[in-house]
């Protein structure tokens, strides 16, 4: 159900990397979110999960496994919703980061650094949790699950682009 998520960091990462839609490049709002939260990312991230959605939804071993009711959403609407998750899910922590001065990237050798850090491994599940509603109403046991299997998926994946410099930090 939630693979196609990952449209959205493999969109984003060669239109960094590459500096692509430079005219996108603007903050949604520096003083809430800070200078690393823009437009071009919101596009790219909301686009990202559709072809991806499009393609698993291709494959029967993929269908079996979703809910019916996303089904019959089919998957540009899906993908869509995933995509706006992965951007807007970010922006509360965000906001809650650079209120506690804490630099994009960055993260506090702390209890609550670490708390702050755990959640920013997954913080687009619960607004996927919110966006899908209309489409399907997962349990709070089952975003739970989702929360933790992402959040533990996401530090090994992290680390490795620390490991080869793609990360200013490992988590």
């Amino acid at each position: 159900m939630f693979l196609p998520v990952l449209g959205a960091a493999l969109a984003h990462a060669p239109v960094l990397r590459f500096d692509l839609l430079a005219w996108l490049r603007r903050p949604i709002s520096e003083r809430l979110f800070g200078a690393n939260k823009t437009w071009r990312g919101a596009l790219v991230m909301t686009c990202g999960p559709v072809p991806l959605a499009i393609a698993l939804d291709r494959l029967p071993a993929y269908r079996r496994r979703l809910p019916p009711a996303v089904l019959t959403a089919g998957p540009l609407a899906t993908g869509l919703l995933l995509g706006l998750s992965s951007w807007l899910g970010e922006l509360p922590n965000s906001f809650v980061k650079r209120r506690l001065g804490i630099p994009p990237g960055e993260q506090r050798r702390s209890p609550a650094g670490a708390v702050i850090s755990v959640i920013d491994q997954a913080d687009w599940v619960p607004a996927a949790w919110l966006l899908l509603a209309p489409v399907w109403r997962m349990r709070p046991r089952e975003a739970a699950g989702v929360f933790v299997v992402v959040a533990a998926v996401h530090v090994p994946i992290n680390i490795a682009g620390y490991a080869v410099g793609a990360r200013s930090a490992p988590l």
